[in-house]
């Protein structure tokens, strides 16, 4: 039986689509998806409001997902998530994306798709349907979590903590809000945005890393996902205050929330990111995804006789 595609229903999809991530996952391969963690903080982060997730495409063979094509947080950049052992043909992932998660602008229609490097034959088949390759990507680095995890520690006068032991949303939210260069100080919104993140259904306080300065204040931030049937720990977010840069203070709050993933069962620690933080502490590249992207005049028709947006 050939798979079906329908439309993305939050309310009964996402945890489904999570199962179907932790199911299909591989560390390595022509192509990998999503960890079912960046799923989750997709939609637990507060621009998910601005984005209209029923059209996100969804597969079925049989009952059982077996593809996604999905936008994160702005429609027009799409991901796409397959099982490796019942794939859905690219031409179908491509045209969905160009019918359903492209955007128009000025009389012209754009849509990109992130398609792994090593995936050859989605790499022919974006090309055939007259995708470029584009400078966009994505990289993803991976740790063994070693064992016995060396000993984490921070400068006189900080101290290594966990939302778990203070969990206080306006010291977190500030923090968040200098860690990422925001200018001023942030809105009580901007304390809900916390809240509502903080809501998602596998967001752990312990595992979530606060380094406390000297007068209490949050002063670095490491937010840590765990996995547990891959036996995974996924770092999403990571800042610091730009008064506490260059102390070693966002490298301690890592390796606590690794550390503390370790004694949970996880083995592999991945983290998107290829930056120097990261290298240091022993992060090696695993892959890279690349942005395909194809434009048209809005309004020509696809092959199923559907108008594009």
């Amino acid at each position: 039986m050939a798979a079906t595609c329908r439309s993305y229903d939050g309310a009964a999809d996402f945890e489904a689509v999570g199962r179907f991530l932790v199911r299909t996952c591989r560390r390595e391969g022509p192509h990998v998806n999503w960890l079912q963690p960046r799923w989750e903080y997709m939609h637990y982060h507060p621009l998910i409001r601005g984005v209209d997730v029923s059209r996100t495409g969804v597969w079925e063979d049989g009952g059982a997902i077996v593809a996604v094509a999905h936008p994160e947080h702005e429609v027009g950049t799409v991901y796409v998530e397959v099982d490796p052992d019942r794939p859905v043909a690219p031409q179908a992932l491509l045209e969905y994306a160009e019918t359903c998660l492209s955007v128009a602008k000025a009389g012209v229609s754009r849509v990109g798709v992130f398609i792994h490097d090593r995936d050859v034959g989605f790499q022919r088949a974006a090309a055939a349907a007259g995708y470029v390759r584009t400078a966009d990507c994505e990289d993803m680095t991976y740790l063994p979590i070693p064992s016995p995890f060396p000993d984490v520690s921070v400068p006189d006068g900080f101290r290594i903590r966990s939302l778990a032991d203070d969990g206080d949303l306006r010291k977190t939210r500030r923090l968040l809000w200098r860690g990422f260069n925001h200018p001023g100080e942030p809105s009580e919104e901007d304390v809900e945005d916390r809240r509502f993140m903080q809501s998602a259904p596998n967001f752990r306080e312990d595992l979530n890393i606060v380094i406390e300065g000297p007068e209490g204040e949050f002063v670095s931030y490491c937010g840590m996902w765990y996995e547990s049937h891959n036996g995974l720990a996924y770092v999403e977010p990571v800042c610091t205050d730009p008064d506490y840069r260059r102390r070693g203070l966002a490298r301690a709050a890592v390796l606590e929330g690794i550390r503390r993933c370790g004694e949970l069962g996880a083995t592999l620690a991945c983290v998107g990111s290829v930056k120097p933080l990261y290298r240091s502490i022993g992060f090696q590249w695993a892959y890279r995804t690349t942005v395909w992207a194809k434009e048209w005049a809005s309004g020509e028709l696809v092959g199923d006789g559907q108008e594009r947006p």
